[in-house]
């Protein structure tokens, strides 16, 4: 009998009601460096910024059912 996998740990919640001190530019940019260190088009754009921060934003806090 094999032991069920964990289930996902995000989304989470915001610290306090919809605002979260985690949730800045610096993580927006940290995570753009990361994905330009790893080969992709670096991010010039406003409109490309605001996309990534809405994804990120997606991915950590709402509900994917």
């Amino acid at each position: 009998m094999t032991a069920a996998a964990p289930g996902p740990v995000y989304p989470v919640e915001p610290e306090s009601g919809d605002d979260d001190s985690r949730f800045t530019n610096g993580l927006l940019f940290d995570v753009a460096k990361v994905i330009e260190s790893h080969g992709y088009p670096k991010l010039t754009s406003g409109r490309d910024l605001l996309e990534l921060r809405i994804s990120l934003y997606r991915f950590l806090y709402m509900n994917k059912d």
